[in-house]
């Protein structure tokens, strides 16, 4: 994942309802949602949701699926996976980081 690509998914998701909805969507798993649960579960108006939808996709986070007449939206573990990973990639120098608990202890 290079710069811009960490950029365009964190932008995507420094918004309270587009954050919502993906971890709405990583919670529904691979059987992802439709607009329609969505919205419900979340009281979220249709075309507002379709907005947020649409910034989500753009920045991969999200893919979505045609099954008949309905769109079935997914969280993108890939993209979800490859941005945790860039921004921990030189967590602590290489060893193992310590939890905000060992970090206090007076051990």
């Amino acid at each position: 994942m290079n710069e811009s690509d960490v950029v365009r998914s964190l932008a995507a998701l420094a918004q309270e309802v587009r954050l919502r909805v993906f971890r709405a969507l990583v919670v529904a798993g691979k059987d992802g949602l439709t607009p329609g649960a969505i919205s419900e579960q979340l009281g979220v108006a249709s075309n507002t949701l379709s907005f947020h939808l649409k910034e989500l996709t753009h920045a991969g986070l999200v893919s979505q699926e045609r099954h008949g007449r309905n769109l079935v939206y997914r969280a993108s573990y890939q993209t979800m996976n490859d941005l945790l990973a860039y921004l921990t990639e030189n967590c602590c120098q290489g060893a193992p980081c310590l939890t905000e608990e060992a970090v206090s202890c007076n051990c």
